[in-house]
């Protein structure tokens, strides 16, 4: 063969290997409102900046007819690109080559950008789209994803790790996601559990759907398991290169820098009038966050579970922060077991790659009841108390309103190694609600009151009586628990000043193999 025959037999190959199981599957994948393996990995990443591995890598399965099947690429596509001109190691499951099922291969290419995400310090984003191991493969194919869920968890911490759920995902599939940092889902395509719909209803004789077992909906609202659930894949693909942006390429880099017009010293005067006076009444804190933030932009994540306290990125004077925050709004901001553990891991993420945290506080205690202490809400909420106490990066606290009993010890104070802690004017801090300390401080008196009118003026003039002597900032501010009492609208600036005034803190915690976090 001449060169240019060989060049030619090369672009044939390629050629062949780009339509994966064939057209007529890729037009199956489009009238189920899906997108090919390529397609996805082509709207992602900046426009020519796809480097693809192991294109002609096919499986080794000699049984049960496969081997006269040897699509070129097997059942998954993998590869670097960039994302705003920033490195990414990818990979897309393919579902029109044995309906992306995982075969020796698959795991091998899989493996092979885990290791070089690791190896260059870069984000590892997988597309899941496929319908499990390959049973023809057998324990060879079950081998395969132990590999992969141990790169997984050597890469927790180390490189920022996605997980874009684009179809089915089952069985043992669903543990790689889940010991990633974050998972995307898309309403009415993708689906994700252990056990399916028939295995459900032969053991528990429950009829249960594949979109209500293990739908985006379900996860994103019910579970926890899903960070994102999207309308569309292009929806995904661009929230997802936003949610990128925010991040540090890995544990040894600062987060991105983004320029901002937004001026730091800028007023919020709805501040001053967004709390309440009737302390009983709700208020969005999301008005607060967008307030002081960078032209008013916030991702949150985990936006429908837990909505008791929202988390999520923004950027303050151009810098990337993590934000967790009370939500009056909802169930008065309690904590409880749900949003204990949305907190917790959200903490410690930002923790693992250097994200300052600011902490807006407004809870009135823990959820109080069987449900939740037979749910093992001690542990759970601890889970909470110990991301913060373990965090070394930044964390600054600002008090917005109530900050009540032991979610007082849980929710950033300066006796977890707060940097710095503001309260507004609004703030009462104490060991629980006034009429609350009231009726156990003067209980025995009330008791001898007999008209209800005398004991109602009684409870309030004690009520008001504590609300002056505990349940206000001063009181902490008087002990050193508060570094300083702020006007709302000055929120702002003094958030970004004091986050400018730690960037080069350096705190480590004692040595040791690994912590052994509250499970």
């Amino acid at each position: 063969m001449t060169m240019q025959e060989k060049i030619n037999e090369l672009l044939s190959l390629r050629e062949k290997a780009r339509l994966g199981g064939g057209q007529d599957k890729i037009d199956k994948q489009h009238a189920k409102g899906k997108y090919s393996a390529r397609e996805r990995l082509l709207m992602f990443l900046d426009e020519g900046s796809f480097e693809e591995f192991d294109m002609f890598l096919t499986h080794r399965c000699v049984d049960f007819g496969l081997e006269n099947d040897h699509p070129l690429g097997d059942g998954v596509i993998t590869g670097y690109g960039t994302v705003n001109g920033r490195l990414v190691y990818v990979y897309s499951q393919d579902f029109t080559v044995f309906g992306g099922s995982l075969s020796e291969t698959v795991a091998q290419k899989i493996n092979k950008v885990q290791d070089q995400a690791m190896k260059v310090g870069a984000p590892l984003i997988g597309f899941n789209d496929s319908g499990g191991a390959r049973i023809q493969e057998g324990v060879a194919s079950l081998a395969g994803y132990s590999s992969i869920f141990q790169r997984n968890v050597l890469a927790s911490g180390v490189v920022p790790q996605i997980s874009v759920i684009f179809g089915p995902c089952a069985g043992g599939a669903v543990y790689s996601p889940a010991l990633t940092d974050f998972i995307m889902m898309a309403k009415n395509t993708s689906y994700m559990f252990v056990t399916g719909p028939k295995v459900v209803k032969t053991v528990t004789n429950e009829d249960v759907t594949t979109e209500d077992l293990g739908g985006a909906s379900v996860h994103a609202r019910k579970s926890g398991v899903a960070h994102f659930a999207v309308n569309t894949e292009e929806e995904g693909i661009a929230l997802l290169r936003e949610l990128i942006s925010y991040l540090p390429s890995n544990n040894m880099e600062e987060p991105p820098y983004v320029p901002t017009n937004d001026p730091i010293n800028r007023l919020e005067d709805s501040l001053n009038s967004i709390i309440p006076d009737n302390p009983n009444l709700p208020y969005d804190v999301k008005n607060v966050i967008g307030a002081i933030v960078d032209d008013g932009k916030f991702l949150e994540i985990q936006s429908s579970f837990a909505q008791n306290l929202v988390i999520g990125f923004a950027r303050m004077n151009g810098m990337t922060i993590g934000i967790v925050a009370n939500q009056p709004k909802y169930l008065a901001g309690v904590l409880d077991i749900n949003s204990s553990r949305k907190g917790g891991r959200f903490i410690r993420f930002c923790d693992a790659f250097n994200i300052p945290l600011l902490t807006l506080v407004d809870v009135p205690g823990f959820l109080p009841g069987t449900g939740q202490e037979y749910g093992g809400l001690i542990v759970h909420g601890a889970k909470l108390l110990y991301a913060y106490a373990e965090s070394t990066v930044p964390k600054v606290t600002i008090i917005l309103r109530k900050d009540y009993g032991g979610a007082y010890c849980v929710m950033s104070p300066k006796t977890l190694r707060g940097d710095i802690n503001y309260a507004w004017p609004s703030a009462e801090i104490a060991v629980m609600g006034g009429s609350g300390a009231a009726e156990i401080l003067y209980g025995s008196q009330m008791k001898k009151i007999e008209n209800d009118a005398e004991r109602k003026a009684f409870l309030d003039a004690k009520v008001e009586d504590y609300r002056e002597k505990f349940a206000n900032p001063y009181v902490a501010a008087k002990r050193g628990f508060l570094d300083d009492v702020i006007e709302p609208r000055n929120t702002r600036f003094r958030v970004i000043r004091a986050f400018e005034s730690l960037k080069n803190k350096r705190q480590e915690n004692p040595a040791k193999k690994h912590d052994n976090l509250p499970m």
